[in-house]
């Protein structure tokens, strides 16, 4: 009879074996995936939704109301990526022990399925890394992130498609046959993780990071802001700048000496208005949120001139204006985004605004001074500050 020590030993051997199948099980793997292509499912829609506002299709013009509706795409697009990277990584753990193995395929489906394994792994780790990156300003690559998130997310969602279609069967079983209880399951004195403790410490975690990331976007959640890169409360008049006047090289446009805001013609002929001229039109007041593509939003009280008002007052006639497109020119002498489109149905709306105030006070020099464009439903990224330029298209 073996010594009392190695029969415990042999039997810890044995628990610890349980838990390691129990982990890295197929039903675990699936479960996983669920949750993850849900995940990703919810991140491309709302990606898709985001480049289109910024690369306008004209066959397929996107609403301009309601106001807020891109405040809560963005925020599900930035808070389910984040969500995803604990699922990512404890999918990848589960499944870890069937990748290197000998030979490599089983048969041609096999083959398929895990030649797609590349673009999808490989692609959905650069996504959520260049995601988490962007959102915190940092760029430690060459290539030209909206660019390349746009592609890889497409090879995504291309292999995770291929992916499904190849593993559906096996899934289906997994989830139909009538006896649930496989082998791998704990031993009886619950040592080691089981495939449930792994599971809920994932969406646990999930469920947590997104509880702390999420009032960015959602206010109610903003005292739990822990792990946000912003707060959409903090900043000048109340909230963020993401480029500021200094950045820029708008600093001396500020104070308003000198500006002039030049209204083209469809036929190129221009008007120009200085700032007293604007300031002397009827000024409204709206509260419209500004949503960033990093994933924060605010909600602001602006005063200022409707763009259909200050290309009236520049000469633009009703029939001009009909059906046309107005790109609004930026004073920025650095960075991206120095101007933007207004489709026709948004340029006549009486809340797309040329703003001069914010939350009662003057327009702060980061947030666009003397004038910026302020509308409904648009990227931040869109809503051009340091106005200087309206050309009828």
């Amino acid at each position: 009879m073996p010594p009392l020590s190695q029969v415990i030993d042999s039997s810890q051997e044995r628990r610890r074996a349980a838990a390691a199948r129990e982990v890295h099980s197929e039903r675990l793997a699936a479960q996983l995936g669920l949750f993850l292509g849900a995940a990703f499912t919810v991140c491309f829609v709302t990606g898709l939704i985001s480049h289109l506002h910024q690369h306008p299709l004209g066959w397929f013009p996107l609403p301009s109301s309601p106001a807020g509706l891109y405040r809560v795409t963005q925020g599900l697009h930035v808070t389910t990526g984040l969500a995803a990277i604990p699922l990512l990584l404890a999918k990848l753990y589960v499944v870890s022990p069937q990748l290197p193995r000998w030979p490599p395929v089983d048969d041609v489906v096999d083959a398929m399925a895990r030649l797609a394994l590349l673009p999808l792994v490989g692609g959905s780790i650069l996504l959520l890394f260049t995601g988490a990156a962007n959102i915190a300003s940092w760029y430690p690559w060459d290539f030209f992130f909206p660019v390349g998130h746009w592609w890889a997310a497409w090879m995504v969602m291309g292999a995770l498609m291929v992916h499904v279609s190849l593993q559906f069967p096996a899934v289906k079983r997994l989830f139909t046959r009538s006896d649930q209880r496989h082998s791998g399951d704990v031993s009886d004195d619950g040592r080691g993780l089981s495939r449930r403790g792994l599971l809920g410490f994932v969406v646990g975690g999930a469920g947590i990071l997104t509880l702390l990331t999420a009032g960015q976007t959602f206010p109610p959640l903003r005292a739990f802001t822990a792990l946000a890169p912003r707060r959409p409360d903090i900043g000048p008049q109340g909230f963020p700048v993401n480029r500021t006047a200094e950045a820029a090289g708008t600093e001396d446009l500020a104070t308003g000496d000198g500006y002039a805001l030049v209204v083209v013609h469809r036929d190129g002929t221009e008007q120009t208005l200085d700032l007293a001229a604007i300031r002397a039109l009827e000024q409204v007041s709206r509260e419209l949120p500004i949503a960033c593509v990093e994933g924060w939003s605010a909600s602001v009280k602006w005063r200022g001139v409707p763009l259909s008002a200050v290309l009236a007052a520049g000469g633009v006639g009703t029939e001009e204006m009909e059906g046309r497109t107005v790109k609004v020119g930026s004073a920025q002498q650095r960075g991206l985004y120095g101007s933007s489109l207004v489709e026709p149905d948004l340029a006549g709306r009486d809340d797309c605004l040329l703003a001069l105030e914010a939350n009662g006070e003057v327009l702060h020099p980061d947030h666009g001074a003397p004038v910026r464009l302020i509308a409904p439903n648009r990227p931040g990224v869109l809503q051009t500050k340091w106005v200087t330029r309206l050309e009828v298209l």
